[in-house]
C-alpha cells in the first residue's frame, strides 16, 4: 500500500474552479470521493490514484462544497448541483464519455450521472454508495454530530471507518481534521445537511429509477460497513441489471483505504473490460 498523491490543479468548471488531482493516460477514469467533514480527493483516493493511473486517465475533483475547491456563498447544496458541477467538470476537460468510480456520495452521484446521460457513462464502480433501502444508521449520525477537533476526527475515523483502527494513521487523520477546518469548511458542510435551504441529505432514488439504469456496475463493500449497510448493496445488485457485487471481509466504509491493493487491483481489471 503505496500513498501517491499528484498536486492538486484547478480548472473553470461551470463558473466554479475545483480542486482536482489528474494523474496518468489512457481512457479517463473520474474517481468521486464521498461526503463527511473533512473530505477531499486527497484524503478519499491517496492509495487508489498511482496504481489505477498505471492503466488510466485518472482525474479525482473535490465536488463543490469539499476539499479545496472554492466555496460560492450562492452556491444551493444538492444532488442536482453537485452533479452539474461534475458534468461542468468533465466538459472543461472536453470528457464525452468515462468510468466512474464513486464512493459513499460520489456513488450516488455517478448514479444521477448514468440515469442523466447513460451514453456517456463507460462503467460504474460503487463503493458503499446510498440506494433503495438506504435508512439512518449510527455511523452517519456521528458524521453529521461531528464537532471539529484533532480527536473527534481521530474517534470518528478509528469507531465508524475501519475495522482495524491501525489502518487510520496520524497522517490520515490530520489531513482530514485541518481540511474540516479550512476556511469556510465546516459552516459549508453542516449547511449542506442542517440549513432547510440546502438539500445534501435528500439523495433516495426509487426502485424504478434504478431499475432504468443499464450501466455496467460493480458494486464493492464493505462486510462490516457502519455508515451503509451492505444490505443496500445487496438490494442495488437485485434492482441494476447488469451489477456484480464483491464484498470484502472484516471492512468497513473505507474499502480503498482498509483493502487498498487488492480494491484497486479488482477496479483496474473489472475497468478494463470489454
Amino acid at each position: 500500500m503505496t500513498t501517491t498523491v499528484a498536486e492538486p490543479r484547478t480548472i473553470d468548471a461551470g463558473g466554479i474552479e475545483p480542486s482536482y488531482l489528474e494523474a496518468g493516460s489512457g481512457e479517463p477514469v473520474l474517481m468521486l470521493h464521498g461526503s463527511g467533514p473533512g473530505v477531499s480527493a486527497t484524503a478519499n483516493w491517496q492509495y487508489t490514484i498511482g496504481p489505477l493511473s498505471q492503466r488510466f486517465h485518472v482525474l479525482a475533483p473535490d465536488i463543490v462544497g469539499f476539499g479545496a475547491t472554492e466555496r460560492s456563498e450562492d452556491v444551493v447544496y444538492s444532488l442536482r448541483t453537485w452533479t452539474d458541477h461534475v458534468w461542468a467538470f468533465l466538459d472543461a476537460h472536453n470528457i464525452t464519455r468515462t468510468a466512474i468510480v464513486g464512493n459513499s456520495l460520489g456513488g450516488r452521484i455517478a448514479l444521477q450521472m448514468a440515469t442523466d446521460a447513460p451514453d456517456r457513462i463507460s462503467r460504474m464502480v460503487l463503493m458503499g454508495s446510498p440506494g433503495v433501502g438506504m435508512t439512518p444508521t449510527e455511523g452517519l449520525a456521528a458524521l453529521r454530530a461531528y464537532e471539529p477537533s484533532h480527536e473527534a476526527m481521530r474517534h470518528m475515523l478509528r469507531t465508524y471507518f475501519a475495522v482495524d483502527p491501525a489502518l487510520i494513521t496520524d497522517e490520515l487523520v490530520t489531513i482530514r481534521y485541518e481540511a474540516s477546518i479550512a476556511d469556510g469548511a465546516y459552516e459549508a458542510y453542516r449547511a449542506m445537511f442542517f440549513d432547510p435551504r440546502h438539500k445534501g441529505s435528500e439523495l433516495g432514488i426509487t426502485a424504478e429509477e434504478v431499475r432504468a439504469i443499464a450501466t455496467p456496475t460493480l458494486l464493492v463493500h464493505g462486510r462490516e460497513d457502519k455508515v451503509v449497510p451492505l444490505a443496500v448493496s445487496v438490494t442495488m445488485l437485485d434492482l441494476l441489471p447488469n451489477a456484480d457485487l464483491h464484498v470484502f471481509s472484516r471492512c468497513g466504509h473505507w474499502t480503498q483505504i482498509e483493502r487498498a491493493d487488492e480494491f484497486s487491483a479488482l477496479v483496474a481489471d473489472y475497468l478494463e473490460r470489454s
